[in-house]
């Protein structure tokens, strides 16, 4: 497990340099065509090791991670060991807000499981 911390620190160190040095645009880009390096079924349980080890890499962290980087860290971290992991950008009209979110097999695995109901998707990668 401290493995996996120290590999999902990696990954939000990169995505936050990544943010900060370039532009929205590039981040998405990165993330949809970086593929599965080799599809197969991952069991639920190492889905969920691999979503908390990334929780414990935030809670770490020097600074607060936001959303859109800690999805896009996951949804690597994911990839990374096989699971078919999409990011979810979605959004509420009223008040306006914007949110990222991760999904393997259409079910949310860094997240409250009822945050489609409140953020329409906009954008899957």
């Amino acid at each position: 497990m401290a493995w996996r911390i120290v590999e999902s620190y990696m990954l939000l160190v990169r995505i936050e340099s990544m943010m900060a040095l370039r532009t929205f645009a590039a981040l998405h880009a990165w993330v949809r065509t970086r593929h599965v390096r080799r599809v197969r079924r991952v069991a639920a349980s190492r889905v969920e090791e691999l979503c908390i080890a990334m929780e414990w890499a935030c809670s770490f962290y020097p600074k607060r991670v936001l959303c859109l980087q800690r999805s896009a860290a996951t949804t690597m971290l994911l990839r990374r060991h096989g699971a078919a992991a999409e990011m979810v950008i979605g959004a509420q009209v009223l008040p306006f807000k914007s949110h990222a979110w991760v999904e393997v097999d259409r079910v949310i695995v860094n997240d409250k499981p009822y945050i489609k109901e409140i953020y329409q998707e906009l954008e899957r990668c």
